[in-house]
């Protein structure tokens, strides 16, 4: 079964067995650099493992790791189960009250207008619940989970937790993304987004597939089989017991549930997505990432020309290079709707110091998942990569001072 689960994964992980691996290192301006090569394993920030689309957490899987065992390479790694399959918001959500604790919060608004529970799971003790300003964390994150990341920490920065209202950016210590979607990807319309309507799906496509294995998935409601795996979409309430067999014809022929609504994780990932859906401004970053990628080719796809671009300036020749799965444009940096400023690294020592507000980028082997899952795939560049990571992590950090973009507008 786990075998199973490994290669679905690979098929699924935005429906791509190869492709190329992206690193971004996002750290903040400090006025001093902290060290903890003096502090006990308790007193150590923990470093956050936030997966992908198709993703699970530690206890998923029959214990499988998602990040392959990177978890074990250092003394304090959480490794949060969020929704597989769930929006980029109720992701950020959900991770902010696996650390702090409580039951989670989707926020009434937003609730209400996708049609699902305003609570969700409950955490009576949180991973790390003197979570602050002055216990910041670190955050790695795969694919669509650096951006949950980043959408946690706009959050955070908007004090957007009822009962939480000392919140800030700076809770947030540093960021590592692998492989991240920062400015949506076209793989979501080769899979079946619609270029012209990108919260909805085409009529006949693979993720209608996904969509109606989802739904069944979720009404059978097995208490076993979702202890092993969940979508994540328990506060749409579509189990047979709430829902009976009429609300699952409903939600068949797409009159409800999050595939309805568009609160799930693919129309975060288009490119409209990017600019539409939840931004985090720049002004809230003082940032100097490093992005590791291998560019390949998936040229396939062409915006139709009856359709809108999806921004101005859009060109199909920007978005061919790519992984597999995620385009290279929107690996390096963000762009959309603004864009920050970037520096091609050849070498490390052509970026020391770092300087805050830029994103630095660099070419390295490997693909799209080649360090989650089967740690024996990468071989020794799997300890190459976490090891740089984790030690980035534990020797030495910046707290941000706010850095103001080109294009930033002040009211």
């Amino acid at each position: 079964m786990i075998k199973w689960w490994v290669s679905a994964l690979q098929l699924t992980e935005l429906f791509v067995s190869t492709a190329n691996v992206n690193r971004i290192v996002k750290e903040e301006e400090n006025k001093e650099i902290l060290t903890t090569t003096e502090t006990s394993v308790d007193d150590l920030p923990p470093i956050v493992l936030v997966h992908g689309i198709f993703g699970f957490g530690k206890g998923r899987l029959g214990g499988l790791s998602y990040f392959a065992g990177a978890e074990e390479k250092d003394e304090r790694v959480l490794v949060p189960d969020l929704g597989s399959l769930t929006s980029i918001y109720d992701r950020a959500r959900e991770l902010f009250y696996y650390l702090k604790g409580g039951q989670v919060d989707y926020g009434e608004e937003h609730s209400k207008a996708y049609g699902h529970s305003q609570f969700g799971r409950t955490y009576e003790q949180g991973h790390y619940p003197e979570w602050d300003e002055d216990h910041p964390v670190h955050f790695v994150g795969h694919s669509a989970g650096a951006q949950v990341v980043r959408v946690l920490q706009q959050m955070l920065a908007d004090k957007a937790f009822n009962g939480h209202e000392n919140t800030s950016d700076k809770w947030v210590l540093s960021i590592t993304s692998l492989s991240g979607a920062f400015n949506g990807t076209t793989r979501t319309y080769l899979d079946g987004m619609q270029p012209e309507d990108w919260r909805n799906m085409k009529p006949i496509c693979l993720l209608q597939f996904c969509r109606l294995g989802t739904i069944i998935y979720d009404w059978l409601d097995i208490s076993w089989l979702k202890a092993y795996y969940n979508f994540g979409f328990d506060h749409f309430n579509m189990s047979w017991k709430k829902k009976g067999i009429f609300g699952l014809i409903d939600c068949l022929l797409g009159n409800a549930g999050p595939f309805a609504s568009g609160d799930w994780i693919l129309p975060d990932l288009t490119i409209q997505g990017r600019i539409f859906g939840i931004n985090v401004p720049s002004s809230i970053f003082g940032i100097h990432p490093l992005l590791f990628i291998r560019v390949l080719q998936m040229s396939q796809w062409r915006h139709p020309p009856d359709v809108s671009p999806p921004y101005k300036g859009y060109r199909d020749e920007d978005w061919q290079d790519n992984d597999g799965a995620l385009n290279t444009i929107s690996m390096t940096h963000p762009q959309i709707p603004v864009e920050h400023p970037s520096q091609f690294v050849g070498h490390d020592s052509e970026c020391q110091p770092l300087q805050p507000g830029i994103w630095y980028y660099k070419i390295v082997e490997g693909d799209h998942i080649l360090f989650i899952v089967n740690r024996d795939r990468a071989g020794v560049q799997f300890d190459m990569i976490y090891d740089s990571i984790f030690e980035r992590c534990r020797k030495h950090a910046f707290r941000k001072s706010h850095q103001t973009l080109p294009d930033e507008i002040h009211q």
